[in-house]
């Protein structure tokens, strides 16, 4: 999983590329985390818990994109997927899945949010 971490230099907006099949989690930086250090510390005592085997998974719920956490791996999702199975949707309606859903390892998440706060601070 690759991604890149930047400030729009006109806007100053943030922006967090990842690659292909990975989409949702740029948007989730974004648009979810953001420049939120409550929310970084929640996820990061998440992990350590997950880690250390006090805990077994939790889900993080955004307003348009959560995240699944569990001892092995993440999974960042938008939550129209969680009405999906309550929902028909037309075919041509169907979600592409890299902006729908990805899923990463635990230590590779961990890594990327290190990255991400370290961006933060440093583009201020």
């Amino acid at each position: 999983m690759e991604y890149e971490f930047r400030r729009n230099t006109l806007t100053g907006t943030l922006v967090a590329n990842f690659t292909m099949d990975h989409e949702i989690m740029g948007l989730w930086f974004v648009d979810e985390l953001g420049e939120d250090n409550l929310l970084y510390e929640q996820i990061k005592q998440v992990i350590m818990q997950l880690q250390q085997g006090t805990l077994s998974e939790k889900r993080i719920l955004g307003k348009a994109i959560s995240v699944d956490l569990d001892t092995e791996q993440v999974r960042v999702f938008a939550n129209v997927l969680e009405m999906e199975d309550d929902y028909e949707l037309d075919e041509s309606m169907s979600l592409y899945n890299g902006e729908s859903e990805a899923f990463c390892g635990l230590e590779d998440f961990e890594q990327a949010l290190a990255n991400w706060r370290t961006f933060i601070h440093e583009s201020r």
